[in-house]
């Protein structure tokens, strides 16, 4: 497994799981409530912000536990990556069709972050889930 592709299993892997906490941290919290609320703003950039850590943190563990022959992308790599953020803006593209039209109809600002973060978030997922396929099977 080459550098790059290790790093973008770690990417995959922290995105969706710190929007899946968040997920669980938002509806604890809404408890009997409505859910638009909810004070999300703490709990989201805490979520933005772990993220980050744990991609660092996980790249920075894997090599510890199991090292790359280089770190350097060859040809191969930047066509993959290329070729997945490619895919992936596509979705992020579409998404985006959902915070901007919460925008149009004035919903409460609730709905529209939380589009907006699960929109990247799917974005991030898809992208790097393209990527990985593309180094297993090919492109």
């Amino acid at each position: 497994m080459s550098y790059e592709e290790k790093g973008t299993l770690v990417y995959l892997v922290v995105s969706a799981l710190t929007y899946l906490g968040y997920v669980v941290v938002v509806l604890g919290r809404a408890g009997d409530g409505p859910l638009a609320e909810v004070p999300y703003v703490s709990p989201l950039l805490w979520a933005i912000g772990i993220s980050i850590g744990l991609a660092i943190v996980g790249r920075i563990a894997v090599e510890i536990a199991k090292p790359s022959e280089s770190y350097r992308a060859d040809a191969r790599d930047r066509d993959i990556n290329r070729f997945g953020e490619h895919v992936a803006s596509v979705v992020l593209g579409v998404g985006m069709v959902l915070p901007l039209g919460l925008a149009l109809v004035e919903a409460p600002h609730f709905w529209i972050a939380n589009a907006i973060y699960a929109v990247f978030v799917a974005w991030a997922v898809f992208g790097a889930a393209v990527k990985l396929v593309a180094y297993r099977r090919g492109f």
